[in-house]
């Protein structure tokens, strides 16, 4: 009975067995199928012999700046113009109530006609000419009176006149010496009278003169003209203000900005290498500015350098050079930082890397490398100058290997990604 009893356990439990098995493997789920590869962008590196880039910071400025200030007192009536806009050399910007220095000018001509009619006067003095002729008259009477002794005096001798005769004769004589000293005295006068009185004449007519050209200044200082083409700032003083009391106020400033100027230092050991190329080149094109504005824009205009400062600033050990750029379409303003790059000097046989293929990792430099299996492997690098889109790799990578440019933040060491290669521009920007 037992043994019945023990066939039909066993029996249940092999089927209980076989049913549990057929469950379990009913429900095993299916194996998931393999990720497919990343895609990523790669490039092959380069090798090449390229220009090193020196880079400096700058300020720009206008080639010319001039403060428009108002030179005659007075309350500004008008402002022509639109603040930030181009001017015109010449072109009226300000004006100034000149109703006070138009009635100046107009005294100071009433003046300067009077002084010229009074030195006229002067210079037309008959004065001279009738004491000139009394004098003549006198010498004449002089003459006479000697005659007159002369001829009386051997008649006297002979006592064939009388004794007073002569001695009337000789009185009539000293009388007429004593007239012709007094006619020369008063000719001597009246031509020093004549010539102070020409002299104040023409002193008070210089003055006169004077005073007219200093109201007429005074008068065109009323309008303030642009002294350059340029761009105009905005106004510094609204109309209806009263200006130029005690000091010539600032109006507005004007500034050149084609050409415009670029002000940046360099240091000391750049300056010695700039300088010994081009003492090398002296025969070629002086060398090539590039400026970068502030958006990583590269500008699209060259520049050249056109002074060099006299001395090593002492506090900083750096020389200041300016730099001259063409500004055709008046992008670029005064006051702007921008950063200056300079060829100083060639590297030879230089691996390039892209500069979007680097990343920080804990204060180094890493590139993604792809093996000929596609894996991708992690790398550090030591980087030097920059050449355009490039940074010059000084060791961790050699020619033709392959790095990822786009994607990066989606790889990681040891996977396996699905490059597209495409090159990446070396033009300079």
């Amino acid at each position: 009975m037992k043994f019945f009893i023990y066939i039909a356990v066993s029996a249940a439990l092999a089927a209980a067995l076989s049913l549990t098995g057929c469950v379990t493997k009913a429900e095993e789920p299916a194996k998931k199928p393999a990720a497919p590869a990343t895609s990523v962008v790669a490039a092959t590196i380069e090798q090449k012999t390229v220009p090193i880039m020196g880079e400096f910071i700058g300020r720009t400025s206008g080639h010319e700046t001039v403060d428009l200030r108002a030179r005659v007192e007075g309350f500004l009536i008008e402002a022509p113009f639109q603040e930030g806009s181009v001017v015109r050399k010449g072109q009226v910007l300000f004006r100034i109530d000149a109703r006070t220095y138009e009635a100046k000018r107009q005294s100071a001509k009433a003046q300067l006609a009077k002084a010229q009619s009074e030195l006229q006067q002067a210079t037309d003095m008959v004065r001279v000419e009738t004491a000139d002729a009394v004098l003549a008259q006198a010498v004449s009477m002089l003459e006479k009176a000697k005659t007159d002794v002369n001829r009386l005096q051997p008649l006297a001798k002979e006592q064939a006149i009388p004794q007073q005769d002569l001695d009337d004769a000789v009185a009539k004589l000293d009388v007429a010496k004593s007239d012709v000293r007094a006619r020369q005295s008063n000719l001597k006068d009246v031509k020093l009278n004549q010539t102070i009185s020409i002299q104040q004449g023409e002193a008070a007519v210089e003055a006169g003169r004077s005073a007219l050209t200093q109201a007429e200044l005074d008068l065109g200082y009323c309008t303030v003209l642009s002294p350059i083409d340029g761009i105009i700032g905005t106004k510094k003083v609204d109309a209806g203000n009263l200006v130029g009391r005690g000091e010539a106020t600032l109006l507005a400033k004007v500034s050149t900005v084609n050409p415009f100027k670029v002000t940046f230092a360099v240091a000391e050991q750049d300056y010695l290498v700039l300088m010994r190329e081009r003492t090398k080149g002296k025969s070629g094109p002086p060398r090539a500015l590039e400026l970068v504005l502030a958006d990583n824009s590269v500008f699209d205009q060259k520049g050249t350098v056109i002074a060099t400062e006299r001395a090593v600033d002492e506090k900083t050990g750096t020389f200041q050079l300016t730099g001259q750029f063409a500004n055709p379409n008046n992008l670029v303003r005064p006051g702007q930082f921008a950063r200056i790059r300079v060829p100083v000097g060639i590297q030879e046989n230089a691996i390039l890397v892209p500069q979007r293929a680097v990343s920080d990792l804990q204060s180094a430099k890493v590139v993604y490398i792809i093996g000929a299996d596609n894996t991708v492997q992690l790398r550090t690098i030591q980087l030097g100058p920059r050449y355009g889109e490039f940074y010059v790799a000084l060791s961790g990578l050699k020619a033709g290997e392959k790095i990822v440019v786009d994607g990066i933040q989606k790889v990681r060491p040891g996977m396996t990604v699905s490059p597209t290669e495409k090159p990446v521009s070396s033009e300079r920007k």
